[in-house]
């Protein structure tokens, strides 16, 4: 599989992101800077986290016009992966490539900690390696995780099945209790209709190698390289 991870003013999860995929899962993997306007031809282009343009305005609504976006929205559409993590899912929503907006989480501060997710669908290229309902240990760190839509796009998230991940207890019960940000239904990530592009606030890449203390990230990976 061939990845490119593109970067931001701003992004700090570039190289973790990139260490996961080439010294982790021995992928080839190149950087991207955010005003190049063409991609190299790839099969997987990751959003990584951090805080482009300094959050300014709201997270992602500055990065989703860089120019590096336009050749991300043609790779989407082609039917090729996307995934945008923490930072990168809050830009898919302001690009309009996934739907909902992000909200400061409801504590009003920033969480960086582990927290265990559910596994929803596995009919996905990101979750093929996975089981429907498995929980996985993966680290967050927003300030700004808190997932909104409205009552039509719950709707249409449900009965499409675009709802991947959902917090949870390791056991995999889903409540208030075990919703570390406010979201809607404990929603942790969500996919497109075509099910090629995936935005989740969780950080996989952080959770890759033992001495992380959870390798579950893993699973996302693997599952994309598998094709």
């Amino acid at each position: 599989m061939k990845a490119a991870v593109v970067v931001f003013p701003g992004s700090n999860c570039d190289t973790d992101c990139f260490s996961a995929l080439h010294d982790v899962m021995k992928q080839d993997v190149q950087y991207v800077w955010h005003k190049e306007r063409t991609l190299p031809k790839v099969d997987l282009v990751v959003l990584p986290g951090g805080f482009s343009y300094g959050d300014y305005l709201r997270t992602g609504s500055i990065a989703r016009f860089s120019p590096a976006m336009e050749s991300v929205r043609t790779h989407a559409a082609e039917g090729r992966y996307v995934i945008g993590i923490c930072n990168g899912f809050q830009i898919l929503l302001e690009a309009g490539l996934l739907p909902g907006a992000m909200l400061r989480n409801r504590s009003l501060s920033f969480i960086c900690k582990h927290v265990w997710l559910r596994v929803e669908d596995t009919n996905t290229v990101f979750t093929k390696k996975m089981k429907k309902d498995e929980t996985l240990q993966i680290p967050i760190a927003h300030g700004e995780g808190n997932y909104y839509c409205d009552d039509d796009t719950l709707k249409q998230l449900k009965d499409r099945s675009q709802i991947i991940f959902r917090y949870s207890s390791e056991k995999g019960e889903v409540s208030d209790a075990f919703n570390p940000n406010g979201s809607r239904e404990n929603i942790a990530g969500i996919i497109n209709e075509k099910r090629n592009v995936l935005g989740m606030m969780p950080h996989p890449e952080r959770a890759s190698e033992p001495v992380l203390s959870s390798v579950d990230g893993k699973k996302i990976w693997e599952s994309l390289i598998s094709g």
